[in-house]
């Protein structure tokens, strides 16, 4: 196998995904016959049978699977090759793909548009997911970057810092607690609460506040979205508890009120992560530097915290 072309591998692919010799020759602009002669000696290099033919199309057996996956990674290694020659001119060209957990997309795409003018050239790719889906995506390797608010503990990566992350309880204006202060988080043991979907970061900082505090709260509905939410509140269906970057707008035009419950706010940080394994190309590691040095620029100013408050509890929260 160390004789084979990188020729062979394509062809391999090519005729793998269109399920023929035929069909593979004219997607690649070569005759059927020439085609078969490079799967023979790609077979014979092999020294395995490579094919075979189920319901009228050619699949690959189990060792063609293998040359398979390892064409695959050839093509993402010569990928690589090109986006870094590009950024070796100076970031004329490249790609880079950044997966955002929901809650952050009420700022990350005014930091991803800033990137964009000042990189014209780069090309991003963004996905907007639940946390578990971000960090299923990353560890996939289909994904460069991943800003979340809590890194994954079981995956190796690198992470930093972009700029704090406060959590609040919000409800209607006109709701019962909404002019009382210092509220024990007991007192809410009896509201009804509207919740992300397991899975969400949001989600897991709730219950793990307030099983610190020995309370239960009533689960009234969960909603995969966060405008969802935040309509619903509104409406006098529960109240939540959310990134106050999510509820900024709303907190500031008087459409909900944020609770003083004791404890909160929880302020945790907003981190850009990528896997401790893999290299970034310089459009990515361009971006990643880009959100370290200017992310915390474009978070939405939360009314109701005070300065002093963020600051205090972000030590608190980053020293545990």
């Amino acid at each position: 196998m160390r004789h084979v072309t990188f020729r062979q591998l394509r062809t391999f692919s090519e005729v793998i995904r269109t399920g023929s010799f035929a069909a593979a020759a004219q997607a690649l602009h070569l005759t059927p016959p020439a085609v078969t002669v490079q799967m023979r000696e790609l077979e014979t290099r092999a020294g395995l049978p490579l094919f075979e033919r189920t319901n009228a199309r050619i699949e690959p057996t189990e060792a063609g699977r293998e040359v398979l996956k390892t064409a695959h990674q050839i093509e993402i290694a010569l990928s690589e090759c090109v986006d870094a020659l590009s950024g070796l001119r100076g970031l004329q060209g490249g790609h880079v793909s950044i997966g955002v957990v929901s809650t952050a997309k009420y700022f990350a795409p005014q930091a991803l548009g800033a990137f964009a003018r000042a990189y014209p050239n780069v090309e991003i790719r963004l996905d907007v997911g639940n946390r578990a889906a971000i960090i299923a995506a990353l560890d996939a390797n289909t994904l460069d970057l991943a800003l979340t608010g809590r890194p994954p503990q079981d995956l190796p990566v690198d992470q930093a810092a972009i700029g704090a992350h406060p959590h609040v309880i919000v409800a209607r204006p006109d709701h019962a607690c909404a002019r009382r202060k210092r509220l024990a988080p007991a007192v809410l043991a009896t509201e009804t609460f509207l919740v992300r979907e397991p899975g969400s970061g949001t989600r897991m900082l709730m219950e793990r506040f307030f099983a610190d505090s020995h309370v239960t709260p009533r689960i009234g509905m969960e909603m995969g979205s966060n405008e969802t939410i935040k309509q619903a509140v509104m409406a006098g269906l529960g109240i939540a508890f959310l990134s106050a970057h999510t509820v900024a707008v709303e907190l500031t035009d008087g459409r909900l009120v944020r609770l003083d419950v004791a404890g909160l706010p929880i302020v945790r940080q907003w981190f850009i992560v990528k896997l401790a394994r893999r290299r970034l190309l310089p459009a990515a590691e361009a971006l990643r530097q880009f959100l370290i040095q200017e992310g915390r620029k474009f978070m939405p100013e939360i009314p109701s915290i005070t300065s002093g408050v963020v600051r205090k509890r972000v030590r608190r929260a980053t020293s545990r």
